[in-house]
Parts: structure tokens; C-alpha cells; sequence
């Protein structure tokens, strides 16, 4: 694809799961990929599988390492590390601290360190991995469901900010994806997200896509499109509908 090919990638979250299809796929592409995970060895195995660099650490400080190890420049940056935190308004506030930490903050802090050199060069593509949590919601994971909807936010705020001086935003926002996250949502991902999951390399293709169609909002399970318009159009009834998942949840864990 001539828009990655040569392209100097960075991708976070990246030793498994969503990250790592991204970045296989970059560097399918052609693309010049930097790793990046809090698991050291997770991120070498990655990169050494598709010959790229392993830049290991915290996804909120990763960009000036990043962009040295690419040789100067950042093209594309694809901010998915993610933390899938469940819980209801009682959750400790270290797991809503850590949520907003990873699933919002990290992304702001890779858009103040990229921007400046963006807007010089009159152009960039920031990819944020939200969730259709971001559009929606997930019962039992109030953290998660509130961060992710900053995150899209966010996502959107640079698009309608930066959009006309050469910056290009994707927002992917997935359903259920058969990774170690969904492993651990529970019985309320195996209730809600498990039957329609599907694998991280559907979400590359579908980023892929959007890219080649130059869309904003890449849904890699087509549906929640038809959700997100129900829940703006009538959110009562929207909020009835999804009220009964959170009984039958109840109901089944009860048991």
C-alpha cells in the first residue's frame, strides 16, 4: 500500500494480540516498524519475526526512543497498548488511575511529542486502538467503558483539529478480538463479546481498509455501526436493551 510502504511505523501494545497483527502487517507492507510492549521479550519475538525493532518500556514515554531508533521521523504511530479494566464505580481509584493512565493519557502525551514535528512536515497518521466501548459501552468494566469512550474523544478532537494540515486520525474500534484481554473480561466477555469475536489479523485488514479509503471510524465488526446510530437516536430504548444484558448477566452469575 503506497501510504505505509517505506513508512517508519511505531506500534504499542505490540508482543501479542491487536498490536502485534498491526505491525506484522505494516511491515508486510513495507513499512519500517518499531515494537513496543512492557514485556521485553514479547516485543523482540515480534520484532525479530518481521525485522523490525523491539523498543521495549512504557507506552506513555516511548516516542523520542522510538522515533531515534527509526532514524529521526515517525510516519505512522499506532497507540494500542490498552489495560481492559472491569469493575463497577467502586473499583479502586489505582484501577481507574491506571485506566486513564494507558487508555487516554498515553495517547495525549504520543500526540504532544509527534505533533510539533507533524505540522512542520505537513503531515502524520495517528491510529488510536479504542473499542467499541468507546462508542457504546461494556457491562461490568466501568473503567474501561468510561476511558475508552476519552480515548475516542481524543481520537476525534485531533482529527477535526489537525485534519487539515496533514494529520490523518483512524479510530479502530473493535467488538470482541481473541486475544489475552478478552481471555480475561470473564463472563461478561463471554456473554457479550465472545460469540461474535474475531482474530487480530480481521482488524489489520480492516485498518488496512480504512486507510486505503481514508475513513475516520474503522469498525472491524460492521454492526456497531447500526448500534452506535440506535443508541444516538433513541438512547432510552438503547439503555433498556442494554440493561437486560446487564440482568442476564446478573442472573447468570448468580447460579
Amino acid at each position: 500500500m503506497e501510504a505505509v510502504q517505506d513508512a517508519r511505523v511505531v506500534v504499542t501494545g505490540a508482543g501479542g494480540g491487536i498490536g502485534a497483527a498491526l505491525a506484522r502487517r505494516f511491515a508486510a507492507e513495507g513499512a519500517r516498524v518499531v515494537v513496543n510492549d512492557l514485556d521485553a521479550a514479547k516485543a523482540k519475538a515480534v520484532a525479530d519475526d518481521i525485522g523490525g525493532i523491539a523498543v521495549p518500556g512504557d507506552a506513555s514515554a516511548v516516542v523520542d526512543e522510538a522515533r531515534e531508533a527509526l532514524g529521526g521521523t515517525v510516519d505512522v504511530y499506532c497507540a494500542n497498548a490498552g489495560v481492559g479494566s472491569g469493575g463497577t464505580e467502586a473499583a479502586d481509584e489505582s484501577v481507574w488511575a491506571l485506566a486513564w493512565d494507558v487508555n487516554v493519557m498515553a495517547h495525549v502525551r504520543a500526540a504532544h511529542a509527534l505533533l510539533p514535528d507533524w505540522l512542520e512536515r505537513g503531515r502524520g497518521r495517528f491510529v488510536s486502538t479504542v473499542s467499541a466501548a468507546g462508542l457504546l459501552t461494556m457491562i461490568g468494566a466501568a473503567p474501561y467503558s468510561v476511558t475508552k469512550h476519552g480515548a475516542y474523544a481524543f481520537a476525534e478532537w485531533l482529527s477535526l483539529t489537525y485534519r487539515h494540515r496533514g494529520v490523518t486520525v483512524h479510530a479502530i474500534c473493535p467488538q470482541g478480538v481473541r486475544t489475552d484481554m478478552l481471555t480475561a473480561s470473564g463472563s461478561a466477555g463471554e456473554l457479550v463479546l465472545t460469540p461474535t469475536a474475531i482474530e487480530p489479523e480481521d482488524v489489520a485488514d480492516a485498518l488496512f481498509k480504512g486507510i486505503e479509503e481514508d475513513r475516520f471510524l474503522i469498525l472491524p465488526h460492521p454492526e456497531v455501526a447500526a448500534y452506535y446510530q440506535a443508541r444516538a437516536a433513541e438512547p432510552d430504548r438503547w439503555l433498556r436493551g442494554m440493561n437486560r444484558l446487564q440482568r442476564q448477566w446478573e442472573e447468570g452469575n448468580a447460579r
